[in-house]
């Protein structure tokens, strides 16, 4: 199994996973055109995407589902009370499959164990992927963890870990309070110091990759992210990745 990311942030949000063969989309925030372009950079023509995996219905992760499902036939997988937060504008797609948020189902060779996580949305999930040996843990988009969000990502080797804002850039920044608040809120998105408290909890055994992900162009810096998650697993700040809005990052793999 192998994975890498087209874009992560505010402005639209993909991730890929590949095992055997089969090509997962994890989230698609981006235009039609522009999300074959970011595959294009990966080496991956978009009809041979097997399905796309939403998380939820917030537009920088759902936006560009619909078209690009759409042209080239995708089937699209999301929770059903994502489904009905979006069911118009799904209407018309070949192949649309609700599932629970606690349920495991599997597309090809992959294995998608979602989770549910407290955010502002209808029936918001996160997601554990294997191929029967490696685990990739997904978390973005929540407020608070839980012990079932912490029990879940346990024990995996590699992880996506939301690390949106800096608490003190956000509070000195323009933003206006009612936006400050539902960011920093408990339905929200973490901070720095929020998410390496996470990270610190979790077995991290077997980790082999570690990225910061949904990054705030605004009120967050990578040197920030990076130094707030290798404090927590007593590591060199290099050896945490960033999940960039427009270039993502490149193929990884497990050895």
């Amino acid at each position: 199994m192998r994975f890498a990311c087209l874009g992560s942030g505010s402005e639209g949000n993909g991730l890929l996973v590949e095992a055997d063969g089969t090509y997962l989309l994890v989230d698609c925030g981006f235009a039609v055109n522009d999300t074959v372009a970011r595959l294009e950079r990966l080496a991956v023509a978009p009809d041979a995407v097997a399905a796309i995996v939403v998380t939820h219905e917030h537009s920088d992760h759902i936006g560009g589902v619909a078209a690009f499902a759409g042209r080239y036939e995708t089937p699209v997988w999301l929770t059903f009370g994502t489904l009905s937060a979006v069911d118009e504008r799904f209407a018309g797609l070949a192949c649309v499959r609700g599932f629970d948020s606690h349920d495991r189902f599997a597309v090809g060779g992959i294995e998608v164990q979602p989770f549910p996580v407290p955010h502002d949305a209808r029936e918001p999930v996160q997601f554990v992927f294997s191929d029967g040996r490696w685990r990739l843990g997904l978390l973005t988009d929540l407020g608070v963890s839980t012990r079932h969000v912490e029990t879940s990502l346990s024990g995996c080797d590699a992880l996506l870990l939301e690390c949106n804002h800096d608490l003190d850039m956000l509070a000195k920044g323009d933003y206006p309070p009612s936006l400050k608040q539902r960011i920093a809120g408990k339905y929200g998105h973490l901070d720095n110091g929020t998410a390496a408290g996470l990270l610190s909890r979790l077995d991290n055994s077997k980790l082999k990759h570690v990225f910061a992900a949904h990054l705030s162009q605004h009120n967050n810096l990578p040197d920030l992210a990076r130094t707030a998650l290798a404090g927590a697993l007593n590591c060199s700040p290099e050896w945490i990745g960033i999940a960039d809005q427009y270039i993502g990052f490149g193929w990884r793999e497990f050895v």
